[in-house]
C-alpha cells in the first residue's frame, strides 16, 4: 500500500528544496521518536539523554504529538525559518482557532483518548503561554545541543541535492530523495508511509516543498494541505552511492559534547576533539565538514590539540589525518 502524489507540468515547476531542516517540524518528529522505541542504534543514545534532560512538564507536549497520528494544527508551524518565530505563532493563536483544532484532532481518531486537561486550552490563555514555553524547553533539549552537527549535515545534503538537480534534472533529485520509502515512477510519486496511509493526492498546481530531516531519517511525513504549499520530509545524506545516513552516522551527529569538556577547551576546540575521536584518521578537510566548521578553522584547532598532546597528526602524501591520543581519550572518558 502506498499514497501517491499525482504531479502535473505546473507542479514539476513549482517543485523546489527547502533551505534546511524546519525547526518546529524537526521538535515534531523528535517528540514522536522519544515516545517510541524503534531504530535503537539510530536513536538510542540520543533518547537515553533525552530522557534523563526532559522535565516531567513535557508530558502535555507529549499528549498533543503522540508517536503516530496527527499533530495538533495550531502546533504545526512548519514554514517558520526559527523555534522563535513558530512558537510566538503559537502564542499568538486565538482562542476560537484553538477550539477548532481541538474539535479537529480530537475527531481524527486519536490511539489514546483526548487528555482532560486540553478542554481547557481554548479558554486559558496562560496553559497556551504555558505550553509554547514548553515547546522551547523541549528544544533546547532536545534540539539545540546538536544544532551545530544539524546544520552542517543539512549544507551537505543541499549541496548533494543541487548537483543532483543540475546534473540530471528533477527525475534524479526526485529518484534519489530516499528510494527505499520514495519512489518516483512519472507522473506520480509513491510514498511509504510509518503510518500505511494510501490514496491518491492531486497537487493541482501547487507543486511541492522538499524538505530535509535529520531526526525523519527513515519514513517521509508530509502535509499536502500546508499553506502556501504542500511539504514532503526526506533523510538528509552525504553521498551519491548513500543517499540518506547510515544510522551509525545520525548517532554521532546526535551525541554532545559534554559541559565539562566545553569548559575547558571552548566550545568549537571541544567539538574538534571529539569529532576527531570519533572519526579517527580524519582528513583536515573531513573533519571540517564533520565538525561544521570552515578547513581553516579545523586545521588551527587540531594544531593546538596536537600540541598539547591530545590528537595526534599522520602525514599520507599531502594529506594530514588525525587521531585522537591516549591523554585525548582519557580527557574525553573523564568529561563524559
Amino acid at each position: 500500500m502506498s499514497l501517491r502524489i499525482h504531479f502535473t507540468a505546473g507542479d514539476l515547476a513549482r517543485t523546489r528544496l527547502a533551505d534546511g531542516p524546519r525547526p518546529m517540524l524537526e521538535l515534531d518528529i523528535a517528540l514522536r521518536l522519544l515516545q517510541e522505541g524503534s531504530h535503537p542504534t539510530r536513536f538510542g543514545a540520543w533518547r537515553r539523554e533525552s530522557l534523563r534532560r526532559l522535565p516531567a512538564r513535557s508530558r502535555r507536549l507529549l499528549d498533543l504529538i503522540p508517536p503516530t497520528g496527527w499533530t495538533v494544527d495550531f502546533l504545526d508551524h512548519t514554514a517558520a525559518g526559527s523555534i522563535d518565530e513558530a512558537l510566538e505563532r503559537v502564542r499568538a493563536t486565538s482562542a476560537n482557532r484553538i477550539r477548532k483544532d481541538m474539535e479537529t484532532w480530537a475527531g481524527r481518531g486519536q490511539q489514546r483518548p483526548v487528555p482532560a486537561w486540553t478542554r481547557s486550552l481554548g479558554s486559558d490563555r496562560q496553559l497556551l503561554m504555558d505550553l509554547a514555553d514548553t515547546a522551547a524547553h523541549a528544544h533546547r533539549h532536545l534540539i539545540a545541543p546538536y544544532q551545530q552537527h544539524i546544520d552542517a549535515l543539512s549544507g551537505a545534503d543541499q549541496a548533494l541535492r543541487t548537483r543532483q538537480a543540475a546534473h540530471g534534472g528533477l527525475q534524479a533529485l526526485l529518484s534519489g530523495l530516499n528510494p527505499r520509502y520514495i519512489r518516483w515512477k512519472p507522473p506520480v510519486l509513491e510514498l511509504t508511509m510509518a503510518s500505511g496511509s494510501a490514496g491518491d493526492i492531486h497537487l493541482a498546481g501547487r507543486g511541492l516543498l522538499l524538505i530535509p530531516s535529520v531526526f525523519g531519517a527513515v519514513y517521509p511525513a508530509l502535509d499536502e494541505t500546508a499553506e502556501p504549499q504542500p511539504w514532503l520530509t526526506y533523510p538528509v545524506g552525504l553521498r551519491d552511492t548513500d543517499l540518506f545516513l547510515p544510522p551509525t552516522d545520525t548517532a554521532r551527529a546526535l551525541s554532545t559534547i559534554p559541559d565539562s569538556l566545553t569548559a575547558l577547551l571552548g566550545h568549537t576546540r571541544a567539538v574538534v576533539l571529539w569529532t576527531i575521536a570519533h572519526h579517527p584518521g580524519c582528513t583536515t578537510t573531513e573533519l571540517a565538514r564533520h565538525a561544521g566548521i570552515s578547513p581553516a578553522s579545523a586545521s588551527q584547532h587540531a594544531t593546538v590539540l596536537r600540541t598539547a598532546g591530545l590528537s595526534h597528526t599522520t602525514r599520507h602524501h599531502n594529506t594530514a589525518l588525525h587521531t585522537v591520543t591516549p591523554a585525548g581519550t582519557g580527557l574525553l572518558n573523564t568529561a563524559a
